[in-house]
C-alpha cells in the first residue's frame, strides 16, 4: 500500500510521540544566528579567549581592585569614570546609556557618587527639570587611580619575550580595528602591514 499523496511543501500525518526530530532554527519560520565557526581554528580561538578570561579576570582581576581601592563596587567606579572621562557635563540619561542600565538605577548610582563628594550636579541651562553631572576634584582624582589600576599590565605579562609581546600588541590591535604608524612602533619592531 501506497502513501497518499501530499500537496508540495506539506509532509504526511505522524502518530503522536513518532514525530522526527526538529533541528533548532529549522522550524518554518525561526531562524537562529549562525554559531561559531567549527574546526582546529575555531578551537584555538575558544582556547585563547577563555585563557584570556583567565588571565584578565580570574588571576589578575584589576576591577576588584579598582573596588577595593575606592571603595566602591567596580560599577559605581565605572559611571565615575564615565562622568569624569567627559569632555561636557552628562546628564542623567547620558549616563545610564554609557552604563547600558535603566535610569532608575543611574540615579541610585550618582546619588552615592554625590554623597561621596565625587559627583556634583549643576542646572542644566538647556532644561530646567534637568541636571548636569561633572566630577569633583576628588571625584577626578578617584577616577584616574583606577584608570592606573586598570592600566596596569598582569605580572606575568612582563615574562612574555619581546617578539610575542610585539605579535600580542598587534593581534589586540587588529582585534581593535585598529593599526599603528611606523612611528608607533616599538625600536626593533615593524609596523603590522594593513590587512
Amino acid at each position: 500500500m501506497t502513501e497518499p499523496a501530499t500537496e508540495p511543501g506539506t509532509e504526511p500525518a505522524t502518530e503522536p510521540g513518532t514525530e522526527p526530530a526538529i533541528e533548532p532554527g529549522t522550524e518554518p519560520g525561526t531562524e537562529t544566528p549562525a554559531g561559531p565557526p567549527a574546526g582546529p581554528a575555531a578551537e584555538v580561538a575558544a582556547r585563547a579567549w577563555r585563557n584570556l578570561g583567565i588571565v584578565f579576570h580570574e588571576r589578575n582581576d584589576r576591577r576588584r581592585e579598582v573596588a577595593e581601592a575606592l571603595g566602591m563596587s567596580f560599577f559605581r567606579a565605572k559611571a565615575l569614570r564615565r562622568i569624569a572621562a567627559a569632555a561636557e557635563p552628562l546628564t542623567l540619561s547620558d549616563v545610564a546609556e554609557l552604563l547600558l542600565t535603566d535610569r532608575p538605577y543611574a540615579t541610585v548610582v550618582v546619588d552615592d557618587l554625590v554623597g561621596r563628594g565625587l559627583v556634583e550636579r549643576t542646572p542644566n541651562p538647556a532644561d530646567r527639570r534637568a541636571k548636569l553631572l561633572t566630577a569633583t576634584e576628588a571625584g577626578r582624582a578617584a577616577a584616574a587611580e583606577a584608570e592606573r589600576i586598570l592600566a596596569t599590565p598582569p605580572p606575568e605579562l612582563y615574562d612574555v619575550p619581546a617578539e610575542d609581546l610585539a605579535a600580542l600588541d598587534r593581534i589586540a590591535l587588529r582585534l581593535l580595528g585598529e593599526s599603528r604608524s611606523p612611528e608607533e612602533t616599538a625600536p626593533g619592531q615593524t609596523a603590522p602591514e594593513e590587512t
